[in-house]
């Protein structure tokens, strides 16, 4: 795992996919070692940590960053029967590396009356790590198709199709949860760890407020939103680095603005802005932190006129 980690941070990869590749090779570790018994820093991978394989991902990764793809439907992984040979010798369907991601991740599966392996270890963490919905908008319209096939002879054609939907409303309503907990012994630079750790892990949202506890000890909750199949990851890494013995959960109901993301080109390179539109039909842009940031450190530039920027090249519709 630190090596494959190694070759993806000394990557040429913008900042987005970066963290995605990682995020899909530590789904692929944690269901490795639980397979095997070992901790993650034992995990060693044969077919999945081939070169091929970690292109693949990478791949994958800088396809979804470079199109702008912030919200993934997955609503269901079709899966065959009987076993398949690997590294381990004979295995059933679902691998237990298979099985386990869709276990943690929350993902729906069906067994269809095939024989064979339909849902890889690498299909299922990619998948893990990019979705944010199971189920499809009411109405929707189609901007773009892609199709991938595959080399093996099935009943059926060894296709996977990809769409690209714009959803006719202006807003969306998904359920997340809320996880909070009391510390009240841990130091500022602790908590600052945990917040990266859990924003790389998955987490929507990460922040502390300033509490009191029993005998007037000054405190802080933390306070993580986050989609339902990243609870366990989440929870696992509270309890590994601080100091809480417990963690609250609540399940919400939210409503959101639809977004997509906007290329544009700038004096200084390319940079990424979120597009919302309001339900008055306003439209708001706004300059992806990361992409500007980016651009400030490669040129030397303050962020406020960077932001600034970008903006002007929305106006100017220098799209790229």
């Amino acid at each position: 795992m630190n090596d494959i980690l190694h070759i993806i941070s000394h990557a040429d990869l913008t900042p987005g996919a970066r963290s995605l590749a990682e995020r899909i090779f530590m789904i692929l570790g944690r269901a490795e070692a639980k397979a095997h018994g070992v901790g993650l820093e034992e995990v060693h991978f044969h077919e999945v940590g081939a070169v091929d394989s970690i292109v693949d991902i990478v791949a994958a990764a800088v396809c979804l960053d470079n199109l702008g793809i912030r919200e993934t439907v997955v609503p269901v992984l079709c899966e065959g029967t009987g076993t398949v040979r690997c590294q381990h010798g004979i295995l059933p369907v679902p691998v237990p590396a298979t099985a386990n991601i869709v276990e943690e991740s929350g993902l729906k599966m069906q067994i269809m009356d095939m024989k064979g392996e339909f849902v890889t270890p690498t299909g299922a963490a990619i998948a893990a790590a990019v979705k944010t919905e199971d189920r499809l908008p009411e109405a929707f319209c189609i901007k773009k198709i892609g199709l991938g096939a595959g080399k093996r002879s099935y009943e059926r054609p060894s296709l996977l199709r990809v769409m690209i939907l714009e959803a006719e409303e202006r807003t969306q309503k998904d359920r997340i949860l809320k996880l909070e907990t009391n510390v009240d012994d841990c130091t500022g630079e602790n908590l600052g760890y945990v917040m990266e750790r859990l924003m790389q892990a998955g987490a929507r949202d990460v922040h502390y407020t300033p509490v009191y506890m029993k005998k007037n000890r000054p405190a802080y909750q933390i306070n993580v939103i986050c989609d339902r199949e990243h609870v366990s990851e989440m929870e696992a890494i509270l309890f590994a680095e601080t100091t809480t013995i417990g963690i609250r959960r609540a399940e919400m109901e939210r409503t959101v603005l639809k977004r997509e993301m906007l290329t544009v080109e700038t004096a200084f390179g390319k940079a990424l802005v979120k597009v919302c539109r309001t339900m008055d039909g306003k439209t708001n842009y706004y300059p992806e932190y990361e992409s500007v940031a980016q651009l400030c450190r490669e040129h030397g530039v303050p962020f406020g006129e960077m932001y600034r920027t970008v903006l002007k090249s929305v106006s100017d519709g220098q799209t790229a």
